[in-house]
């Protein structure tokens, strides 16, 4: 079955930066788009970034664009959301997810990891 599993979250201080991992398994990690989302109580669901699967084509959300950066690494099934000068608005829980096609443009997702805790704080 498909896994996905978050990795890098923490406590930083507002302008530090972040790095997250996801490790992917169970399915042709090469073939799908990925998606990063995340989610806090106020907010909501939020999408953030989506990369395709061959990793030269990025979209990124308007609140993270200039700061956040998506790629993947496919001979390793690996998804990574490098994040710089984060702000207190970027704390939330972040996901990764499987795309249900090789585009990554506004597609369904179909596979969630379990998340992981990104906590911006002076």
């Amino acid at each position: 079955q498909v896994q996905l599993v978050e990795s890098g979250g923490g406590l930083v201080q507002p302008g530090g930066s972040l790095r997250l991992s996801c490790a992917a398994s169970g399915f042709g990690f090469s073939n799908y788009a990925m998606t990063w989302v995340r989610q806090t109580p106020g907010k909501g669901l939020e999408w953030i970034s989506d990369i395709n699967n061959s990793g030269g084509t990025t979209y990124y959300a308007d609140s993270v664009k200039g700061r956040f950066t998506i790629s993947r690494d496919n001979a390793k099934n690996t998804l990574v959301l490098q994040m710089n000068s984060l702000k207190p608005e970027d704390t939330a829980v972040y996901y990764c997810a499987k795309d249900t096609n090789a585009l990554g443009l506004m597609g369904g997702l179909d596979a969630w990891g379990q998340g992981t805790l990104v906590t911006v704080s002076p």
